[in-house]
């Protein structure tokens, strides 16, 4: 078996990562594909929590001119999030991997009330945890929640999955002449406003000593390259 260097990590999805190709909900492919690198790492001996996103169905700032007021939008991102946790779970079991889907907002028929304690007992049984419904609270983002649950789940490391490589002092997409960063404080990520994710997650991971590894997820195989410590995306710390 391949040493890893992370023997607990919480992995941070966005919600367009599953819709692949589509305009948006999920695309089951896709799906599939990204659970079999989650179990590929589960195959290691790794120890796996999931935040994900829920902006393939619904993201407040893609409807502010919905009339939809602020709390009400966000809390239908929130749910937004559970239906893509249950779509994961599904597709993870089909691999015979135990998981389980823990929600911040109160949804008993589908997902179990997330507590840290009851969180960690599942990772330490080798059970797959899916984080959903956000930190539970309106105006924040699932970054925040990803950093949120990495803190109280006592991960080694917060993953953040992107479609970028890593961090870069401009966006490369915009400026061929980007500087990608191998390594950079959570100072100079806050000082530089570098928005890869959000800045209330950088000082949260900050303040708990939490780092972050940015990374390219539409790579294969790179989930399993980042918790076994090859050279990969951008390391927050």
């Amino acid at each position: 078996m391949e040493s890893v260097k992370y023997k607990r990590v919480l992995l941070k999805l966005s919600g367009e990562v599953l819709q692949g190709d589509k305009n948006s909900g999920i695309d089951v492919d896709t799906l599939d594909a990204l659970v079999t690198q989650i179990s590929e790492v589960h195959a290691l001996g790794v120890q796996i929590a999931v935040v994900v996103g829920g902006g393939n169905i619904w993201r407040y700032r893609d409807f502010k001119n919905s009339g939809i007021e602020r709390i009400m939008s966000d809390n239908m991102g929130m749910m937004a999030t559970v239906m893509n946790g249950s779509a994961m779970k599904s597709a993870i079991e089909r691999k015979g991997i135990e998981c389980r889907v823990a929600s911040a907002l109160s949804v008993k028929q589908v997902a179990e009330d997330y507590y840290p304690m009851k969180a960690r007992h599942h990772l330490n049984k080798d059970r797959v945890v899916i984080c959903v419904g956000g930190t539970g609270n309106p105006y924040f983002t699932t970054d925040s929640a990803a950093a949120l649950r990495a803190l109280e789940l006592n991960c080694d490391v917060l993953l953040k999955a992107t479609k970028v490589d890593g961090v870069y002092d401009n966006d490369p997409e915009k400026d061929k002449n980007a500087k990608k960063f191998d390594t950079i404080s959570y100072k100079d990520v806050l000082a530089m406003d570098l928005r890869v994710l959000d800045l209330t997650a950088v000082t949260l991971c900050k303040d708990g000593g939490m780092p972050i590894l940015v990374f390219d997820l539409t790579k294969k195989g790179n989930i399993k390259k980042a918790v076994t410590g090859e050279k990969l995306g951008t390391l927050i710390s």
